[in-house]
């Protein structure tokens, strides 16, 4: 099963089938610094690639209706990957009720044939750590050929075109896009942006490339509680937390909510055992609701509170 790893449990996108475009050998249009895998350079096209046969006859072997997902994916870039919209077709055609998505760094939206085939999927996870060039280009280190601004313009492009579930996700790497300024540039620009699902946010949690450090939960938090309140933003990191739970009145609960909705692990991360039983209590008087965002359950304000 060299192509296809799995079944994984999810907790952003259910039970999740991936098949690797690019098993092999690492394959990217960018060399991220927080990157698990080895450095490399950036290239623009696979030189190495396996056939749409092998990949979907390894996928029938282990496709199930237990499966949520299959999540395209590789060691490096997928959309790189020269037979993408034949196999997608192909998936489509043995899927069943089981979704597609692929996880991609945004960077080839700019080509038309990427873009259209893109379309094609039920789920699309775009990454974006900046949108300041200098940030982006030190934190991502992209081919010499690409181009933000055009990436940009191709990302808001395909949020207005693309009619399933759109996900973003922004990974913070300490020192270089968790500052305050920052934070505000990519709100402003996620406000441009069109049926959004969820906005994870993130940061390292396995062993980089690069010699860069992950922010802890806290700062992932605070960051959170900056952008836009109509954004749906998710922490998505919380192995960086440092476990302290805190106590919240009533009416800190709820202003905490009607700035930025919680899922239950935030909860039970931020809070201590009282505040937990506080925000029962205020869900049983129907002031906060729970409502469910891109495959998760968020606590937020009750517009009648």
């Amino acid at each position: 099963m060299k192509n296809i790893f799995g079944p994984i449990n999810s907790r952003r996108f259910g039970t999740s089938l991936g098949v690797d475009l690019s098993a092999t050998t690492k394959q990217c249009n960018y060399d991220c610094l927080y990157c698990e895998l080895s450095p490399a350079k950036t290239i623009q096209t696979q030189t190495t690639s396996v056939n749409v046969e092998t990949i979907v006859s390894e996928l029938q072997e282990h496709l199930s209706d237990e499966i949520d997902v299959i999540t395209l994916t590789a060691n490096g870039e997928p959309t790189l990957y020269p037979y993408l919209d034949e196999l997608i077709e192909k998936i489509d055609t043995i899927k069943n009720q089981t979704q597609t998505l692929i996880l991609t760094n945004s960077a080839t939206l700019v080509d038309e044939k990427v873009f259209n085939t893109l379309l094609k999927l039920d789920q699309v996870k775009l990454s974006l750590d900046s949108v300041s060039e200098d940030i982006y280009k030190k934190i991502d280190r992209p081919h010499e050929d690409i181009k933000l601004s055009s990436i940009l313009e191709a990302l808001e492009r395909f949020s207005k075109a693309f009619n399933g579930k759109l996900f973003i996700e922004i990974l913070v790497v300490k020192t270089l896009n968790d500052k305050e300024d920052e934070v505000a540039k990519l709100s402003e620009y996620l406000l441009r942006l069109k049926n959004i699902q969820r906005v994870d946010l993130g940061t390292i949690d396995r062993p980089p490339a690069y010699g860069v450090e992950a922010v802890n939960f806290e700062k992932l938090h605070s960051m959170a509680l900056l952008f836009d309140s109509s954004l749906p933003i998710h922490i998505a990191s919380r192995k960086q937390s440092d476990g302290v739970q805190k106590s919240y009145t009533d009416e800190e609960i709820l202003n905490t909510l009607e700035k930025r909705p919680l899922t239950q692990d935030d909860i039970e991360l931020l809070f201590d055992n009282e505040t937990q039983a506080r925000v029962e209590e205020l869900l049983v008087k129907k002031k906060i609701v729970t409502k469910s965002v891109g495959n998760l359950e968020f606590f937020s304000l009750s517009k009648n509170h």
